[in-house]
Order: C-alpha cells, then structure tokens, then sequence
C-alpha cells in the first residue's frame, strides 16, 4: 500500500470528517485566506504535487489561497521577500518551509504580533527561536529518512572488493539538504564499521540543485573515480546523473543511484533500472494536510498538531504504479 500516514488520532477523524462533507465548509462564513510561501521554483516537479494538494484542500474548505515560488531554486532570500509581501495582506495562515534556522525568525515574529497562524511544512527549523513561532511541523523525519536510504542501498552493494560512493547535497546549508545528508552518512558509516576488513571510500560533494550541475559535477567524479559504487542524494536529480550515465553507454547497475521524491522522471529512470531505491514523503499530503490543520483551528478550535509525511521506500518493481499516480500530479 502506497499511503502511509502518521498523525495524532483526533486531527485523523477530524479531517476525515470534514473531507466527508465535501466542498461546502462546516461553516459558511467568511472565507479562509491562506498563504503557502517556499523555496523552490515552479519548474520543480516535486513542488507540483504540493501544489494539487494545497489546491485540492483549499477547494474542499473554500478558501482563498495562493502558493508563491520562488523564481530562482533554493533561494531564501526570494523566499523571504515572499513571505513579507503575504504578511502583508494580513492572511489567516501562512503555510512555509524553514530551511534556515535564523532568515525567517523577523517574518515569524511579525506573523504572530498580527496573529497569523504558522504551520512549517516541507522543511522545519531544526532549532532555535524560529520554532516557537510556529504552531506545527508537516513533513518528513529527514535524518532517519536519510539513514533508510543508505542502509537500502548498501545492502545492494557487492560483498567483495572495494567500495567507493559519493554523497551529493543539493542545498548546502540548508536543513533538508543537510539533515537528509547526515542521515545519509550516518547509514553509511554504519556499513563501513560492519565491515572493517574491506576498502570503503565515502566522499561528499556539493552538487547543487540544477540538473545540469549535478550531471556536469557527478560526472567529473565519475571520470576521476571510475570505480564509483553508487551515487546516494539528498534531492530527486539523480536522475539527470541516470540519464548521463545512459549518454556514457554505463549500463544499469553499474554505477547504483538512491535519493528522494518521486516525479516522473525519477520514476521513467527507476524503471530503465538506473535508480534502485527512492524514498517518498508524500508530497501532496504536505499540501493538503496544513490546509486542514488550519481550518480545525480557525472553525473547530483544534490546535495544530506536528505530522509525520513518512519515509516510504520504492524500488522498480512499483515503477508502473508510481508512474500512474506521477500523472495524476500526485507523485
């Protein structure tokens, strides 16, 4: 089954309770006005599928919203800018990623003196004040989903001879980039001490966010390190490294690639047998789900509660039925 979901039993019946009304809202007063700022640009496929879900949630509740993108991938200071300009139309929620611990502190502030409801999706503060100024967190666990994903893909490694893989970060400095990173590393570390007869090499490298530069900055390491076993990431552009490996004639499996989200053009290279483990977290649930933790608070007096978008882990076996779903703008 490919729907897991982690929440607290009451907000689950709650929600379940109002979808069951359908698109009229529990009550017929003024509408809802909700913001979702983030980080990323509309030519992200991943952000697409948050997208529907925020879309579909705000139809169910009838609420006003709008999602803004930023225009360059990654970028916080656009994101920032985003969130100032929302604040300034006084929404009742302000739905965001916090993937810097201090650059949205100034916005969160002024969120509250105007009393804004916050909910982090996507990304959270991993510490600091920027977390007692938002009421709930929906998303994924990042360092333990990391730690899956390394221990998936050592398990395919081969039990002889020397092992060499290279972890990507996509987003330096930022906290999903880094927390899934340290996860990553984590995982792979543990490999390394469970096998200390062998030659294990783990190398990390910043490769950006842009497909290209990953392709260009993967590849040069693979020129260098032709004994790459595997390339693990923190974001879903191991498939532009998937496609560039196919260009150099690397056959599948060669060269083992692992990383996170599944669009479509992950799923196309799981099922060419380039990619062999993906892990999902479930991104129209982090669109829908805040949606609806908004509404229980503003209609039913329901505080918000942190959700758990899980760590679910794919392989190419369910290619086909993830391509299904990828089309739907669900995945």
């Amino acid at each position: 089954m490919i729907k897991r979901l982690t929440m607290t039993t009451a907000l689950c019946g709650a929600a379940i309770a109002l979808v069951a009304l359908g698109p009229h809202p529990a009550a017929a007063d003024e509408k809802l006005n909700i913001v979702y700022t983030h980080h990323s640009s509309a030519s992200n496929p991943f952000w697409q599928a948050v997208k529907k879900g925020f879309d579909d949630a705000c139809a169910k509740i009838q609420a006003n919203c709008q999602m803004i993108f930023t225009q360059t991938e990654g970028s916080v200071e656009q994101e920032v800018a985003n969130q100032q300009a929302a604040l300034a139309r006084k929404p009742d929620a302000l739905i965001t990623t916090l993937v810097d611990n201090n650059a949205f502190l100034g916005n969160l502030k002024e969120a509250k003196e105007k009393g804004v409801i916050v909910i982090a999706s996507n990304v959270d503060a991993t510490e600091g004040p920027e977390l007692q100024y938002r009421q709930a967190f929906v998303g994924q666990n990042f360092v333990p989903a990391g730690q899956t994903l390394s221990r998936r893909m050592s398990a395919l490694f081969p039990k002889e001879g020397p092992i060499r893989v290279l972890v990507g970060v996509n987003a330096p400095g930022q906290n999903w980039s880094e927390q899934r990173a340290k996860g990553i590393m984590l995982g792979l570390e543990d490999y390394k001490r469970a096998n200390p007869g062998r030659e294990i090499v783990i190398d990390r490298l910043d490769v950006s966010a842009e497909g290209a530069t990953v392709s260009d900055r993967v590849g040069a390491y693979i020129s260098a390190h032709p004994d790459t076993t595997a390339y693990i990431e923190t974001g879903l552009w191991h498939s532009n490294v998937a496609r560039m490996l196919k260009d150099r004639g690397i056959p599948p499996g060669k060269i083992l690639l692992g990383g996170f989200d599944l669009a479509a053009q992950v799923i196309e290279q799981m099922k060419n047998g380039y990619i062999q483990v993906e892990i999902d977290q479930q991104p129209y649930e982090q669109g829908f789900m805040p949606v609806m933790q908004v509404y229980l608070e503003k209609k039913v007096g329901l505080m918000p509660a942190d959700i758990d978008s899980s760590e679910a882990v794919f392989t190419p076996e369910q290619a086909d039925q993830l391509m299904s779903l990828a089309k739907q703008g669900l995945r």
